[in-house]
């Protein structure tokens, strides 16, 4: 079995830059059964999924200005688990709401939707409604090395190290969760190529192992623009999708989990699994294996509207609503956490002796940057099913990718798509 920290996974970080994608295929590992495939993967958009409102120039979170993505990704190995040696299918994302030029901190909000996962850094958040630095985002067992990463990154950058903010879902499923590949290095890693612009989606960085409703699932991330009076703002929204049941999924309204329920589910690999593993895959995609809602999902809202802390922690919750519009009813083994921010002038740290002065919107003016969210999570995450292919990982475990024509085929049965 190939080592993980093999030339193939230098080569995937190397590609995987958060700053759109190049035309290039990796065969993984020898008898691995498939390919990481690098390139312009195709966005919910692309297929003609409708959409309210209007997007950013990238229809990414980098559209809210100072905003930068960056992404490390992690595959090697195949076949049957060994703890610590893999396979491996995991990664970091991490969002910089003021790059990686300026450690200034940010007014920022937190919805604790289902608390069965981990967002560090809340009591500082809650108390003094601020954030620093990088929001990392990976598995549920490298949260204090993303943690750690962090730390020594703003320690070596700024000469003080913040209190991170860092996130997690669960990739047990396809991933050696319990060999902790990702280090402090990753984490770093994913910060120094932290970059404005396009974002890659789908089964990239601490998305890389994660399962959204069913089928492969991972990061996606969507924008609105909007106009408050005489004033423009944008609202972006990135996710790290590992959540939601087959049966309940909608997109653009229409009942495609219900459509597809028996269809592509996970399943084994039966060139790859151990004897006993079962369901096999078969090739008519029928004889999954039915999970209840359990995962987690990591949403995060960026804007350059100037909010308070308290709007933020309200803003935060307005996520939420557009998680429900993919039938999501947030499951009790679910952690669906929500961070929000606001990236103008106003936030007070929690050291400052002179006060910040700005001026928030007023509340009776919140209710666009509140359908902005909903509309931009709603998007973020399609997209990230969209984006996201097929991937067979531990054990010969196997998601499948959200199929796009059987998806264009519901959507025009239920008239949501022109003939």
């Amino acid at each position: 079995m190939p080592n993980p920290r093999s030339p193939v996974i230098a080569i995937l970080r190397r590609a995987t830059l958060g700053i759109g994608w190049t035309a290039m295929t990796l065969g993984v590992a020898a008898g691995c059964g498939w390919a990481a495939t690098v390139a312009s993967a195709p966005r919910a958009r692309d297929l003609g999924v409708p959409f309210n409102g209007e997007p950013g120039r990238f229809n990414a979170i980098t559209d809210v200005a100072g905003v930068e993505v960056g992404q490390v990704t992690l595959i090697s190995g195949s076949g049957a688990l060994h703890v610590g040696e893999g396979p491996v299918r995991t990664g970091v994302t991490v969002v910089l709401p003021r790059g990686r030029r300026s450690d200034a901190p940010v007014n920022a909000g937190f919805f604790d939707l289902n608390g069965n996962g981990e967002m560090t850094g809340q009591a500082y958040l809650q108390d003094y409604g601020v954030a620093y630095g990088p929001i990392g985002i990976s598995n549920t067992n490298a949260i204090g090395q993303v943690y750690a990463g962090i730390q020594e990154w703003t320690s070596r950058r700024f000469g003080s190290a913040i209190w991170p903010i860092a996130a997690e879902t669960w990739d047990g499923y396809l991933n050696d969760i319990e060999g902790f590949h990702v280090h402090a290095a990753d984490a770093i890693a994913a910060i120094e190529r932290a970059r404005g612009g396009p974002v890659a989606e789908g089964d990239v960085g601490g998305g890389t192992g994660m399962v959204c409703f069913g089928f492969k699932g991972g990061i996606g991330t969507a924008s609105r623009v909007l106009r408050i009076g005489a004033h423009p703002y944008v609202v972006g929204v990135l996710v790290q999708c590992n959540t939601g049941l087959r049966d309940v999924l909608r997109i653009a309204g229409a009942p495609v989990g219900r459509e597809l329920a028996a269809r592509w589910l996970p399943c084994y690999d039966p060139t790859l699994a151990p004897a006993g593993r079962s369901p096999p895959c078969r090739q008519d995609g029928m004889d999954g294996i039915h999970r209840r809602d359990q995962g987690s999902i990591i949403i995060v809202v960026g804007t350059d509207a100037p909010l308070s802390s308290t709007q933020l922690n309200r803003l935060a919750r307005r996520a939420s609503m557009g998680l429900a519009r993919l039938g999501s009813y947030s499951g009790d083994s679910s952690g669906d956490l929500i961070l929000s921010f606001s990236t103008a002038d106003g936030a007070n740290a929690p050291d400052q002796t002179v006060a910040v002065t700005a001026t928030p919107l007023a509340n009776g003016e919140i209710d666009a940057v509140f359908r902005a969210t909903v509309q931009a999570t709603e998007e973020a995450i399609t997209n990230a099913m969209v984006a996201a292919k097929t991937m067979t990982g531990a054990n010969g475990y196997t998601v499948y990718g959200l199929p796009h024509r059987e998806l264009v085929r519901i959507l025009r049965k239920y008239r949501r798509l022109g003939p």
